[in-house]
Order: C-alpha cells, then sequence, then structure tokens
C-alpha cells in the first residue's frame, strides 16, 4: 500500500470535521490559558512529568551499562536546528512575492525615487528617479556602539519612510529588528534597535519577515527547556537595545491569555514548542509588538496570507497538526492532518475559502535546508478554512487527493492561477553533454477540481517554477544548458514552447532571484542571473550576470545579459553578516527603466534594436562610488 493511501487510510478512522459553516470563520477555536498561574501550574505538572520520565530513562541506561565504570549522561532535549510615506513612483514592486498585497523580506526595496540594498551589514540608497543613477547614502545595519559580531543581517522591509532591517544575533538572544528613517533625498539616519526572543529562523526557501497592511508579522518555533528552572525564559518577549542592555531587559509579549494549546498532550520526552506570531505596529515611532503562541509539537514550515499564518507541525509517526494564526490576534484554530508539505509555496489560502496544501509522505520542515528534503507518496490536502476548530476534528479522508511523482530531493512546486505545478529537479547537476537525458515529468493539476493529474514531459529538469502572468515558466538544466519552458494554463495545462541558454546555470536559487514584468496582456518581460554551466551557485560568488527574456504569447525571445565587471572583488572592510545567505544578484524593472543588481554594482540597460544594452553603471561599494 502506498504512503498517501495509508494517509487516508489512517485518517478515515479519525474523527470527522463535520459539517462545514459558512464562510471561513472556525467552527471552535483553541483555548488560551485562563491566568498566569493556570499557565504556571501546567508548565509545572509538565516539568515534574519530564523529570521522571528522564529518572526513568537514567534508570534503564544504569540497568544496560552495569559492566561499565559510570553511565551514560542523560539524553539532552531537543532542540530547533540552528546555525551561524513613498511616492506615487514607488507603486512598483522590485520583489518577487507569493501572495498578493504581503511583502517578503528583501535584500532590495524601492522608496520613491530610490532603490535601497541590504548587503554585508549595511544600507545603501542610489538615486534612480528623474533618469539618475548616482549613489546617495549608507549606514549600518546594525545599532551605533553594538557590537555587530555574531549577528546576520538578512532581510529588509520599507513601510511609508521607515526602514526594518531583520537580522539574527547569536550573541544578543534572537531576532534583530533595526528601525532606520529614509528621506526623500534617499539619506538614512538610525533611529532604533530592538530585540525579539526567538530561535534562528534561517530557511533557504523562506523568508523570517512579512509586511502586510503597515503590520511587521514574524514566525518563530520557541523550543521550551522545561528542564530549566525558569521555563518563562523562553517565552516571547521584546526589548529595545541600549549599550547597557541586559536579559532583563526583555519584557513578555504574549500573556497567559494569548497562549493556547490543543486537547492532546506532549509527547514525553520530545520537543515542546510555542509556536509564535509576532505583529509589529510601525505606525508609532516607539514599535509596538504583540504575540500570539500556540503550544505544540515541533515544526517548522509556515505560510503567511493576507489574514492569517498557518504553521504545520508533526508529531512521532504521521500525524500531523496545522494550526491557522490569525493576524488581527483572535484565538487560533487548528486541524489534525497526516504527511507534510515541501515550504511555504506548498500553500494556497485561496478566495473560495479553502486552504490547499501539496504533501509528501514525510518531510523536515524548511529550516536552514530541510525543505529540499523529504520523500514518500504524495497528495493534496483541500480544506474549507471552516472546517478549522479547536484541534479536536481532522481533514476528513475524502480532503486528500492522492497524487503521482514522489517527491525526491529538490522538489519544486508552485501555485500559478488555477492550477498547482510541481517536478523534481532530475539530475541536474549532470554537466556531460555526451550523455542521453532522461525526460521528467511536470505535473499539473487544477487544485479547485477532482479531476485528473496532467504529467508534462520536459527535456529538462524542474529547478523554478515562476507564474508569467497567467500562465508559467519552468526552469531547469539539461547538461551544461539551462532551458526555460513556458507553460499555457488553459482549459489543459500544455508546453508552448522553450529557449535554450547554451552553458549556462542558475546563479540564484531563491525565490526573489527571478522576475517578471508584465507589459502587456500575454507580453513581458523576465530576468534571472546566470552562472556559466562550470560555475556552481556559492555563497561567497560575485554574480555573473542577469539574463533578460522577451514573453509574446509564450514564445521566448533573448534579449541578452547585463553582466558584473571582472576583476578583484572591492575590500568593503566588511564588519558583519558577510556571506550573501541570501543571495547578491537581481533583476530590476522600474519606471520603464531595466537594471541588474550585481554585487556591489548596479547596472542599468535598454533596450537597442532588441537587444539589451549597457548604459552606464555604477558601484555603491563602501570604499568608493564612481559613476562611468
Amino acid at each position: 500500500m502506498s504512503s498517501a493511501h495509508k494517509i487516508i487510510l489512517m485518517l478515515s478512522l479519525l474523527l470527522s470535521a463535520g459539517s462545514h459553516a459558512a464562510g471561513t470563520a472556525p467552527r471552535k477555536t483553541l483555548a488560551p490559558f485562563a491566568s498566569e498561574q493556570a499557565l504556571s501550574s501546567y508548565l509545572q505538572q509538565l516539568q515534574a512529568r519530564q523529570a521522571a520520565l528522564q529518572r526513568e530513562q537514567q534508570k534503564l541506561q544504569r540497568a544496560t551499562v552495569q559492566s561499565m565504570s559510570a553511565p551514560p549522561a542523560p539524553p539532552a532535549p531537543m532542540a530547533a536546528k540552528a546555525a551561524p510615506a513613498p511616492s506615487a513612483e514607488a507603486t512598483e514592486s522590485v520583489t518577487n512575492v507569493q501572495t498578493a498585497g504581503v511583502d517578503e523580506g528583501g535584500i532590495v526595496k524601492l522608496h520613491g525615487k530610490h532603490l535601497v540594498m541590504l548587503r554585508r551589514g549595511k544600507l545603501f540608497t542610489v538615486q534612480v528617479g528623474g533618469n539618475a543613477l548616482q549613489p546617495v547614502a549608507s549606514l549600518d545595519a546594525f545599532a551605533p556602539g553594538s557590537d555587530p559580531s555574531g549577528s546576520w543581517y538578512d532581510e529588509m522591509l520599507i513601510d511609508g519612510d521607515t526602514v526594518v532591517v531583520i537580522g539574527y544575533s547569536y550573541s544578543r538572544g534572537g531576532t534583530e529588528i533595526g528601525v532606520f528613517d529614509i528621506g526623500a533625498d534617499g539619506k538614512l539616519a538610525y533611529r532604533a534597535t530592538y530585540h525579539l526572543r526567538s530561535n534562528d529562523y534561517y530557511s533557504s526557501r523562506n523568508y523570517a519577515s512579512r509586511l502586510v497592511g503597515g503590520k511587521l508579522v514574524f514566525y518563530s518555533p520557541l523550543s521550551l527547556n522545561l528542564r530549566r528552572g525558569d521555563p518563562f525564559g523562553g517565552f516571547p518577549a521584546l526589548r529595545r537595545w541600549r549599550p547597557d542592555a541586559v536579559p532583563s531587559d526583555f519584557k513578555r509579549i504574549a500573556p497567559a491569555t494569548r497562549i493556547y494549546r490543543t486537547d492532546e498532550e506532549p509527547e514525553p520526552g520530545f520537543g515542546l514548542t510555542l509556536h509564535t506570531v509576532t505583529v509589529c505596529d510601525l505606525a508609532h515611532r516607539d514599535m509596538r509588538c504583540e504575540a500570539t503562541a500556540v503550544m505544540g509539537p515541533q515544526g517548522r514550515v509556515f505560510y503567511v496570507s493576507g489574514e492569517s499564518v498557518f504553521v504545520w507541525t508533526t508529531r512521532r509517526g504521521s500525524d500531523s497538526g496545522v494550526f491557522r494564526i490569525p493576524l488581527d490576534g483572535s484565538a487560533p484554530s487548528a486541524l489534525k492532518v497526516a504527511g507534510a508539505p515541501v515550504d511555504q509555496f506548498s500553500f494556497l489560502e485561496s478566495s473560495d475559502g479553502h486552504l490547499n496544501v501539496l504533501l509528501r509522505a514525510e518531510g523536515q520542515g524548511d529550516a536552514m535546508w530541510d525543505g529540499a528534503r523529504g520523500r514518500g507518496d504524495m497528495a493534496l490536502l483541500r480544506v474549507p478554512l471552516a472546517s478549522f476548530s479547536d484541534g479536536r476534528d481532522s481533514a476528513p479522508a475524502g480532503s486528500y487527493k492522492p497524487l503521482p511523482g514522489g517527491g525526491s530531493y529538490g522538489l519544486q512546486n508552485r501555485y500559478v492561477g488555477p492550477y498547482l505545478l510541481y517536478g523534481n529537479p532530475g539530475n541536474a547537476g549532470r554537466r556531460k553533454a555526451d550523455q542521453a537525458w532522461p525526460r521528467q515529468p511536470l505535473y499539473a493539476l487544477r487544485w479547485a477540481d477532482a479531476g485528473s493529474v496532467q504529467a508534462l514531459s520536459l527535456p529538462h529538469g524542474v529547478e523554478r517554477i515562476e507564474a508569467l502572468g497567467n500562465d508559467a515558466v519552468v526552469i531547469g538544466a539539461q547538461g551544461r544548458d539551462l532551458h526555460f519552458s513556458t507553460i499555457g494554463l488553459g482549459a489543459q495545462a500544455a508546453v508552448a514552447t522553450r529557449y535554450i541558454r547554451a552553458d549556462a546555470a542558475q546563479g540564484e536559487s531563491r525565490s526573489h532571484g527571478f522576475f517578471y514584468k508584465p507589459q502587456a496582456a500575454g507580453e513581458g518581460m523576465i530576468g534571472l542571473p546566470i552562472l556559466a554551466a562550470d560555475e556552481r551557485p556559492g555563497l561567497n560568488k560575485s554574480a555573473a550576470s542577469v539574463l533578460y527574456l522577451r514573453n509574446s504569447g509564450l514564445q521566448l525571445t533573448e534579449l541578452g545579459a547585463l553582466a558584473a565587471r571582472s576583476g578583484q572583488t572591492p575590500d568593503d572592510g566588511c564588519r558583519a553578516s558577510c556571506v550573501d545567505w541570501y543571495g547578491n544578484a537581481r533583476p530590476l524593472f522600474l519606471q520603464g527603466r531595466v537594471f541588474a543588481l550585481l554585487g556591489y554594482e548596479l547596472v542599468e540597460g535598454a533596450l537597442r534594436d532588441g537587444q539589451i544594452r549597457e548604459v552606464r553603471r555604477i558601484s555603491y561599494a563602501p570604499i568608493a562610488s564612481t559613476v562611468r
């Protein structure tokens, strides 16, 4: 029996979600703790149970190692994985976001007449309005007088005239939020730094921060150590940084009445996590944050819609749960489910009031590089939002549609219009041109229908899936070449045409590395960083070039590329975040102009005789800024 059918059989034995209420409001919600005393008593009970379990484990260990001179140390508790107001001109987005209206933290944003870049621990602004291309200002992305060592500054968002830099500090207790003012002249000024207690947020496929309606949104799984004397030391908290800041400056931002739990007791000996959604109001100069947390098993895959954060957790075996945590601070709800999503792109909160999730039988979440892992048969879960409740109910077995194509390493998936598309990269690392290349399937199904799944045959791997308006493009390697296959998404999905870039590979794997600029119905321009086929993307490599293609009715035509200047990388005196974890190259389309962000260079191109030609470039490196 396949894993997908096992999932369905298991779920048929669980409680049904019953009749669904009208609309998307949950029928019931999770229950919060009534008071601080109730929460404290519950934690004390858990501590006692964990201590008893630890004693039993130690007793068993002593019994099995009597011949040894000393008993082994008790097992350590499991922990989360860790690792080192704008003008009208700013209405254009330069970020390839997943959900309309939900901006994602990135390395480049637009403010009025200026591009704002975050790189290697510094903020930079470059004037682009009025046909200019001129560096304006730079500023450290960390607090003046602070020690940035052991900190990473990865993401940036802009709301009005406020720039927010999101980083992680291993030495200062969690997520670091730097707040800066930006003027109409592009000048930057430091305002404040805050620390949000959290585990490491890094993911190669997801982003730590979102901006929804002027509210800064974070999800963080906080691992609770019940063996410590004060378990509240791991609860959601915020502090404003000052030179003499101490741990006691942290103030809790989630009282007991905003901490929820399900009906299931924590698994003895396994990690307990506070799945925390923090919403910070940027309307005030002194940032204000509130948090809602759900106590449950470990989990790391999350998706942010315009109204909620969905968090997927997994217990032992295939038992899973999905939490729906509203951004407005109202009570969360939950549903018992099975399987595991690949990453944030596996989710879609659709306008018909459903949650759609692509699942594999097994998965490890998307912390670090775990999103590329996972295995087993696949299924599409589709449930009404109104079926969420207090966590006692399960998604009905009929909510799962078995799908073909077992998900292997590096599985890609994306919702485009009415379709869910997914496929595997295949043996993308093989670069021998004389070897036969097995054709790879791209699977396509209408997520709202119960119809059959199409398998489209591609002569290349599926390394990236992106929207081209209402259609799609699939990008992947075949031998030493990089293929772009356009997919028409009408009544049926169909491969339309293919462009091949010889001797090339993707230069950026993150979703923000790609951008499509629609220009008319069925018309637009693609930008994607590329490298030579013999090169592989590296965290310390300078970007090679950005390739531009024109889409006209799903026919792709090469327009050319804008390349980085060869030569030695400038010595920027980097003090923090000196590895480009989020990449360093982006195609940019704004105000009718075409740019390539390539490390410390910003190159402008123009269409001449059907080809992109370099017009000018600047270096905004902190050691010097030159215009040619």
